[in-house]
């Protein structure tokens, strides 16, 4: 979320009191710290890359930040040393421009609370209003900086924006955002495009060309091994380390089919529907990705054709929801669906969409916690050409009008800045929108269904939620009710194997399989169980799932939940025969014994399991990837023990 003003008070506050401990004083003319002309040169011959590249990537927003305020464009170094610049210098006296040229340093030491000094200091991008520089000297600017982390997350630069006069301070602070992660996707795809597949992905095709896209680099056995900080928050997900095919809904020889398209519609985690587009190594003879489970076609078109009858099977609290829906969706009565994170919310929403006259129309979602929140106002409400500081020359419709005569979904709505709240109201008293920029204002109709796994009323009562807001969005409040508590478990995974399963053997869970499930506390919902019955899968390949082919965090959940039931009947998994065949391990150590379910606890098995992992890692003379072949779990799952054993 935007930091709101209490946190951006507590930057200033920190960065004064920096500067009063360094000894500077608000009314000292302190020297200019400058490198010399041969140390300036060596200094650019350094940053030659990161030059390069920031002049590429900074040029295209270049006439429009310039044809709409005079103002400086600076790329600094991270001690805070200027690289190079662009834009206006005639609102900048011959005093004030030596501090703009390459070499000048901008560090919080020598310059006090500023734009760059400060970003470098925090870690994070700040605004530097007139009055809360710390040094009276550089009281006449504005200057607006974001941090620039080249692919190993490491402090590269800054980028900053300054000018003399008022420019619009949430979009020019979400615009130097943009620029320095359009400079860190350059740094990404320079590195990496080569001899790896590069997925780009957005909320909307119109925007997957836009610097704000989701990157993520994936190598030839389809790991993820770097990615922008877009990526992470689009996804809410730890993307390191991970199988691309445990972020998807398709594998991997149907990701790559897609790469022959220019857009494509993806699935991801089982919550977000994005689109995206794949760019293939730019080696001459490009291997293809190495696929790990196989999917069923099924599962690309699965939400498309989501219908409530596949949404229950018997629960009453579900039941009750989707009878309410359905009387309510075609009323002029907002919704706000309440429910844990992974219970479907958005599934539900799209049954809705389906079961709704207006399915001939588009529904249109924006997560709100997804999306920087500079830039929500902007995206939700559209604006004209020229509206802010770097606005697209061709303006944007804004989702609110692309949603008309269809459905406007806001996910996590209790993350919406409030002064987008503010005109989030406007529009729905008035059913008008009018773009930033612009006086002229739309009529739109559209159905609003909102959704959160937070407590509004709260949120009202912090002061965090418009309390009038609340009660236009919150027409008819539907809850979906947390797996653990659902009556048609059983059913549910019954149906959701059969999406998913490869063949008629892997479509029925053995009983003590399903005694597993249906005792499990299911902290992640419905999007938990899709991942560990998909990992289940993959690692039984086409055969029937055994209690071994269940991912370790599984058991550490259902470990914590029976804590308390020391004769509990849980199941574990045994040896594996195909896994044995391919290794040339003593059958004898490689694998645990099939332990029985009367005689053992949780704790004693993860025992067992973490003896067995040093034994086999050892034995695999400290292979990563034969070690996770012959024990039969993902990399992922192996790093995290051997972490545990103190070996990684």
């Amino acid at each position: 979320m935007k930091k709101n003003n209490n946190q951006h008070l507590q930057i200033i506050t920190d960065s004064w009191q920096r500067c009063r401990d360094f000894g500077l004083q608000h009314d000292a003319t302190p020297a200019l710290e400058k490198l010399q002309s041969a140390d300036t040169q060596d200094l650019l011959e350094a940053h030659r890359s990161l030059i390069q590249i920031t002049d590429h990537a900074v040029l295209p927003y270049y006439d429009n930040i310039l044809n709409n305020s005079p103002c400086l464009i600076l790329l600094a170094d991270s001690q805070g040393q200027v690289l190079n610049s662009w834009g206006e210098r005639r609102f900048l006296s011959t005093a004030q421009n030596e501090w703009f040229n390459a070499g000048a340093s901008w560090h919080e030491m020598s310059t006090g609370t500023n734009a760059i000094g400060t970003a470098l200091t925090a870690g994070e991008a700040v605004q530097i209003q007139r009055d809360e520089h710390f040094l009276k000297l550089h009281r006449y600017m504005i200057g607006s900086a974001s941090p620039i982390f080249d692919v190993d997350n490491e402090l590269l630069g800054v980028l900053d924006i300054s000018s003399d006069i008022y420019m619009p301070q949430a979009h020019t602070l979400g615009m130097v955002r943009l620029m320095s992660q359009s400079i860190e996707n350059r740094l990404i795809i320079d590195k990496y495009h080569k001899t790896n597949y590069v997925l780009t992905f957005n909320t909307h095709y119109d925007n997957l060309d836009s610097q704000w896209s989701g990157l993520i680099v994936i190598n030839l056995e389809g790991t993820i091994i770097a990615f922008n900080r877009r990526a992470e928050l689009l996804l809410n997900h730890l993307l390191r380390g991970a199988h691309i095919e445990h972020i998807l809904n398709c594998d991997l020889s149907k990701l790559q089919k897609h790469g022959k398209v220019s857009c494509f519609k993806l699935r991801m985690l089982d919550k977000y529907n994005l689109h995206a587009k794949l760019q293939e190594p730019n080696t001459v003879v490009a291997q293809p990705l190495l696929s790990v489970p196989k999917v069923n076609p099924n599962i690309l078109s699965m939400d498309s054709e989501l219908a409530f009858d596949k949404l229950q099977f018997g629960d009453l609290k579900i039941k009750k929801a989707i009878a309410q829906g359905q009387k309510v969706i075609e009323k002029d009565i907002p919704i706000l669906i309440f429910g844990e994170t992974g219970v479907g919310k958005e599934v539900f929403v799209k049954a809705l969409h389906r079961f709704s006259v207006r399915r001939t129309k588009e529904l249109v979602a924006l997560n709100c916690a997804a999306i920087p929140a500079d830039l929500v106002e902007s995206e939700l409400f559209g604006y004209v050409k020229g509206a802010f500081t770097g606005a697209d020359s061709k303006g944007s419709v804004g989702l609110i009008r692309k949603a008309d005569k269809g459905i406007l979904f806001l996910d996590e709505i209790g993350d919406m800045p409030l002064n987008v709240q503010g005109r989030l109201l406007r529009v729905l008293q008035e059913r008008k929108v009018t773009p930033l920029g612009s006086t002229k204002s739309y009529p739109v109709d559209v159905k609003l269904i909102s959704a959160t796994n937070c407590n509004l009323k709260t949120l009202v009562a912090q002061g965090h939620f418009r309390k009038d807001l609340f009660y236009r969005v919150s027409g008819l409040n539907i809850e979906l009710p947390a797996l653990k508590d659902r009556q048609d478990k059983q059913a549910l995974f019954n149906s959701i194997l059969s999406i998913k399963s490869l063949n008629p053997q892997q479509a029925k869970l053995a009983p003590d399989i399903m005694r597993l499930f249906l005792r499990h506390p299911w902290p992640g919902n419905i999007r938990q169980f899709i991942s560990v019955l998909e990992v289940a899968l993959a690692m039984a390949e086409e055969g029937k799932i055994e209690g071994w082919h269940l991912p370790d965090d599984f058991y550490d959940d259902l470990s914590i939940h029976t804590v308390d039931q020391p004769d509990s009947d849980i199941p574990y998994f045994g040896s594996s025969d195909n896994a044995l065949l391919e290794s040339n391990i003593n059958p004898e150590s490689s694998l645990i014994d099939e332990i029985g379910p009367k005689n053992s606890s949780v704790g004693v098995v993860c025992s067992e399991v973490m003896d067995t992992t040093k034994a086999c890692y050892q034995q695999c003379d400290r292979n990563l990837s034969k070690t996770a072949k012959v024990l039969g779990v993902s990399r992922n799952t192996l790093y995290k023990r051997l972490r545990q054993l103190g070996l990684k």
